[in-house]
């Protein structure tokens, strides 16, 4: 019985490298992941250091006053004085980054909603910051009160400490994701080639003519995928060090940051993925298994992408909180448990309750697979 296994566990992975699909999914995937970490750094860096020339072009319906001009000389905000019309205009043409008009003491901002704006109204609510108290300290000195008396009534100081950096945390935590879909869509192939595949091309009724049990032939099947999701999970891990290394020396947004996860981290990761790794392969061949062609075995698994990838992205961007039930539930416990994993928590009971919850589906998803295989009627389509 154990050779019978091991002969189809062998034919199950010399078929699956012989196949260049198959192939390709497991290590060409992976490669999107320094691209992902590298592409978002980079607009992290781009959007955090953008330059005060790219929005510092503003325009004012009015003359500066010398103080006015002073806080713009200042803020290296470059003045343009025109009338309204003319603004509006040099606006439109992008002449201009933002204008500015004045009715009597009350001052408008005038501009689109758009990233460039953004930066340019931050500016110029530093310079009207600056202007006003300037004129508040000019009011009190006219009505002989000393301005510090009013102006600085209270002081607020700041001791915020900073516990980890945005950007760290979610290109880590998105890398990881990425690794989830990565592992997910090499999973789909060979289980779909192995189940419906074999239907299609008639091979599976010369196989079952063997004396060989069901559960041998799943087990084989299973293993085999599982195997081609664990290499692609690991290709995927090191590939994300590895960018995540050459992302730390080269973007100023990490400087003081450590990318680098611990040995104790990456050997916990190493788990996360072999679980995650092992139920998406029961899954898809179980969803493989009752389709009858290949084609349709494809449809069939295109929604669990989505349903692997989507629960961890939602709880990542609503800040959802690892617990010890929600360990418990698929899909989501990967990626809270390795948001933890990053961030140096280790919360053994998390991790044990995950691999429980996944070994106990693994094991009902094998039982209907093997049941399913004793059914002429889901196992052939004539």
């Amino acid at each position: 019985m154990k050779n019978n296994l091991w002969n189809m566990l062998k034919k199950e992975i010399r078929e699956m490298f012989r196949d260049k699909k198959s192939l390709s999914m497991m290590l060409i995937i992976p490669i999107m992941i320094p691209l992902l970490v590298i592409g978002m750094s980079a607009l992290f860096e781009s959007q955090v250091n953008k330059s005060v020339e790219e929005y510092n072009k503003i325009g004012f319906s009015y003359e500066l006053s010398d103080v006015e001009k002073e806080i713009a000389k200042e803020l290296q905000i470059q003045v343009t004085t025109m009338g309204q019309e003319e603004l509006k205009q040099a606006y439109e043409k992008r002449t201009i980054d933002l204008y500015v008009i004045k009715e009597d003491n009350k001052y408008i901002i005038h501009g689109d909603d758009n990233e460039t704006t953004s930066y340019a109204t931050s500016l110029m609510d530093s310079f009207f910051a600056s202007y006003k108290e300037y004129l508040q300290k000019e009011f009190l000195e006219e009505n002989n009160m000393k301005p510090e008396d009013v102006i600085s009534i209270i002081t607020v100081e700041k001791s915020i400490k900073e516990v980890e950096n945005f950007y760290a945390s979610y290109i880590i935590n998105y890398a990881f994701l990425f690794i989830i879909m990565a592992i997910t869509v090499s999973a789909t192939y060979p289980a779909t080639d192995a189940t419906a595949g074999e239907k299609e091309r008639g091979t599976l009724e010369t196989l079952l003519t063997f004396p060989i049990r069901s559960k041998d032939i799943i087990i084989g099947k299973f293993l085999s995928v599982s195997l081609s999701s664990i290499i692609t999970g690991a290709i995927s891990l090191i590939l994300t060090i590895i960018s995540l290394m050459v992302a730390n020396n080269m973007f100023q947004i990490y400087e003081g940051i450590n990318l680098m996860l611990s040995l104790e981290s990456t050997l916990f990761a190493c788990i996360v993925i072999i679980a995650y790794s092992f139920l998406i392969s029961g899954l898809c061949i179980a969803i493989a298994s009752r389709s009858k062609t290949f084609k349709e075995a494809q449809s069939a698994l295109t929604p669990l992408t989505f349903v692997s990838f989507f629960p961890g992205m939602i709880a990542f961007m609503i800040n959802i909180e690892s617990s010890t039930v929600l360990s418990l539930v698929p899909f989501l416990n990967f990626t809270l448990l390795f948001t933890d994993i990053t961030a140096g928590t280790i919360n053994y009971l998390q991790i044990f309750l995950m691999l429980l919850s996944t070994i106990a589906i693994i094991i009902v998803v094998l039982g209907i697979i093997i049941k399913q295989y004793k059914s002429e009627h889901v196992l052939f389509s004539n």
